[in-house]
């Protein structure tokens, strides 16, 4: 009897194992594929936050800014005016988070007289979508300083960025080729999108189970086959030589912690680094987090001044 008749008609033990074993894997990956499939949609569709103020009473005079990214509609902001002609502060929320939870952080640059704006990423807050992890989110970044730019009261050639998480990732992607980027605050910094699907897989539960995180990262790359060839960020920190970079890094979240030293080692000067004992700014307790703010006022004051001495130019970045 051939093997192949073996195997559809097995008589022998050995062979029915076999068959058992086989079918048994087959399933195995089917039901990780599908689970996997499942995690990385709720992955990338998290659940939105109201970001929702009354602006009349809110202070700091905000004012109301659209613009439009392509591909990815119309997002709104808010601007908060500083000192006339000073430079921006642009302030990137978090996964699962909005521009809403980082007013305290606003009005905290405000206060040092910086303009500074912030909206909401595709699939949070009101906007419908799914996130990159940073891949579109960067145009999101470019299409806020691009319209910002255009305004008569803000200095058009120097912004400064606060990000965290997904913020970091976007501010950093888009400040390697934006010489108007003159200073960079990055918490929680990530060198790979793959890298924030993996923690978002193991915040399940489920991340232990065999070919469980590979597969989701596998579905995500599916998605973004476009950026399929994208390099890590890391790759090209050397033109940012000159642009000041703090980073920022929690003890208590040790994954993104350990990813974010390892992308500060690879920057080049002027960096610094501050370590925190917690992460997440918006759910840091009241002391903790004016400490962080002053932190990162502190940053931008000394590296990216409101003010500039005549006849100064910022140094410029290295061609891309």
């Amino acid at each position: 009897m051939s093997i192949v008749d073996e195997l559809h008609y097995p008589s022998r033990w050995y062979t029915k194992l076999l068959i058992v074993i086989l079918a048994f894997v087959f399933f195995a990956l089917l039901a990780t594929v599908v689970i996997s499939g499942v995690l990385t949609y709720w992955i990338v569709k998290p659940q939105r936050t109201s970001s929702e103020i009354n602006m009349a009473s809110f202070p700091g005079r905000p004012d109301e800014v659209d613009f439009a990214i392509a591909g990815l509609g119309s997002r709104r902001g808010w601007f908060f005016p500083g000192f006339r002609g000073a430079p921006t502060i642009v302030l990137l929320h978090g996964y699962e988070s909005s521009r809403g939870e980082l007013l305290t952080l606003v009005s905290a640059l405000q206060d040092h007289q910086y303009n500074v704006f912030v909206f909401d990423f595709a699939a949070h807050g009101a906007n419908a979508g799914v996130t990159t992890f940073g891949y579109r989110e960067a145009d999101e970044v470019r299409a806020a300083i691009d319209t910002l730019a255009k305004r008569n009261d803000v200095d058009a050639a120097r912004f400064g960025l606060w990000g965290y998480n997904i913020g970091a990732y976007a501010a950093l992607r888009e400040a390697e080729k934006d010489p108007r980027v003159r200073a960079l605050a990055l918490d929680a910094v990530y060198d790979y999108p793959r890298q924030m699907v993996k923690i978002g897989v193991e915040k399940t539960g489920v991340g232990g189970f065999p070919m469980v995180v590979k597969s989701a990262q596998m579905c995500f790359a599916w998605m973004n086959y476009q950026h399929m060839n994208d390099p890590p960020l890391s790759a090209k920190l050397s033109g940012m030589a000159g642009v000041p970079m703090l980073f920022i890094q929690a003890a208590d979240d040790p994954e993104l912690g350990s990813i974010t030293r390892e992308v500060f080692l690879k920057a080049p000067e002027p960096r610094e680094q501050a370590i925190i004992a917690h992460g997440n700014f918006v759910n840091l307790p009241d002391d903790e987090k004016r400490e962080y703010e002053n932190r990162v006022v502190t940053f931008f004051l000394t590296r990216l001044p409101v003010t500039q001495a005549a006849g100064t130019t910022p140094a410029a970045k290295s061609a891309k």
